[in-house]
């Protein structure tokens, strides 16, 4: 197995991780595990001038869990999906918009799946300005809350929608975008997430439109509360990419959002995600 040399980027999550080459990381077992290891400690991993084809970047993830093939991305290799603001590379760029904004993947399922376990991203192009992307921990997010409010917090429900995150970045949708919007079911999750290994963590971010049983000015006010603390600068990295870096994060314990960046920026992630298998509970 090749080795993992971990230097954490602060104190509450990310690490850099060095010594793996491309074709390591897409054929050993062992060194997938090691990752699963460092990703559950770290939260993000960060692998700067990796260098990944789309074809090892698929292998890499299949070696941490089902990856996920369903989505259109108009990329030729299964399991690819481009982030890009260029219509020509990716038909929903318009979405990704919302994006920009702090979220967990996968709080609006079109069914009951799932969060996504992990997600990988890989800079093919970057922003001459802008386009970096932010990691805070919704696991130390919970552990910062005085005995008092995770008392008071951890009882509440929250209702989660595509429209609530898509509105923040559309205000003034058509009719045919808000019929497209409300499509998606909503769902209803705790707001604390008590995971299988017993760590809990917060569920929060754009999706999250209304505290259940509350007023809904006033639990939008709960929600915008604990987020503006959860993302503050002591429990926040932002990776400024270069080409060649691939990220990884666990999506079921970090939020994360992209700095704003031009349409015409050129910039070009390759995403993979890998499937989860535990629901919020």
């Amino acid at each position: 197995m090749g080795m993992l040399t971990i230097t954490k980027l602060t104190s509450t999550v990310g690490a850099e991780v060095t010594g793996p080459n491309s074709d390591q990381l897409g054929a050993d077992d062992a060194l997938a595990g090691a990752v699963l290891e460092a990703l559950e400690d770290n939260g993000v991993l960060v692998f700067p001038g990796l260098s990944l084809t789309p074809e090892a970047q698929v292998a890499f993830c299949t070696r941490l869990g089902e990856v996920d093939r369903s989505s259109d991305g108009r990329h030729p290799v299964s399991g690819i999906y481009p982030i890009t603001m260029d219509k020509s590379k990716n038909a929903s760029a318009n979405y990704l918009r919302a994006a920009f904004l702090w979220h967990i993947d996968g709080c609006t399922p079109l069914n009951d799946e799932c969060p996504q376990k992990a997600t990988v991203l890989s800079a093919k192009q970057v922003a001459d300005e802008g386009g970096e992307t932010e990691f805070a921990s919704a696991y130390t997010a919970y552990d910062m809350l005085s005995d008092e409010d995770k008392q008071r917090l951890g009882s509440l429900r929250v209702v989660h929608s595509l429209e609530a995150s898509q509105r923040k970045t559309t205000p003034d949708p058509s009719q045919e975008e808000l019929a497209r919007w409300r499509a998606r079911p909503t769902h209803e999750h705790p707001l604390v997430w008590t995971h299988r290994s017993g760590r809990k963590s917060l569920v929060l971010g754009a999706s999250a439109d209304y505290i259940v049983g509350m007023d809904v000015d006033a639990g939008r006010a709960v929600l915008d509360d604990l987020l503006a603390s959860a993302t503050g600068p002591d429990n926040v990295y932002s990776h400024t990419w270069s080409v060649g870096d691939t990220v990884i994060w666990d999506n079921r314990g970090v939020m994360h959002r992209a700095g704003q960046y031009a349409d015409d920026s050129g910039r070009l992630m390759l995403r993979t995600t890998v499937l989860g298998d535990e629901p919020i509970e």
